[in-house]
């Protein structure tokens, strides 16, 4: 479901009252685990965490490169890991660590579906935003966008 919100606590505000605690605790967990150098932004109707385009503008679509993204869908809230998606080694990891939290994972390539708080391993989430630097993050695009 897109958002027109144009900031974080606007769009968390104007969600309904059943979803407004596990989003906004969710927004909580990433804001506390976030390496230094992303920020949190809205974009494409979500609660984005990105590289701000002042430090990295050189992107395939002129909009800031995210590292993770949560949003209130019409069934679910998800959230979106963009270096567990990119990296098969973060993947491998991501599972392990969700396994041995005793969660079972709704998760397609990058986004991971919850109906309710309850449904998550906030601890392994917190691991997951807090494993990529910035730096790593953008070598990581560059390495993906770069020509054989």
């Amino acid at each position: 479901m897109h958002s027109d919100a144009t900031s974080a606590d606007a769009y968390v505000a104007g969600l309904p009252d059943e979803r407004r605690e596990a989003i906004d605790t969710v927004r909580h967990v990433i804001l506390e685990h976030l390496p230094e150098g992303f920020e949190e932004v809205m974009q494409h109707g979500m609660i984005s965490y990105v590289v701000p385009l002042e430090r990295y503008s050189d992107t395939y679509n002129g909009q800031a490169l995210g590292v993770a993204a949560l949003a209130n869908q019409k069934r679910y809230m998800s959230i979106y890991l963009t270096t567990v998606y990119a990296d098969d080694g973060s993947r491998e990891w991501f599972r392990e660590r969700w396994a041995a939290a005793g969660k079972k994972l709704d998760m397609g390539k990058s986004c991971l579906r919850f109906k309710r708080l309850d449904d998550l391993a906030l601890d392994v989430l917190a691991e997951a935003i807090a494993r990529a630097s910035v730096e790593e993050f953008l070598a990581a695009y560059e390495r993906s966008r770069a020509r054989p």
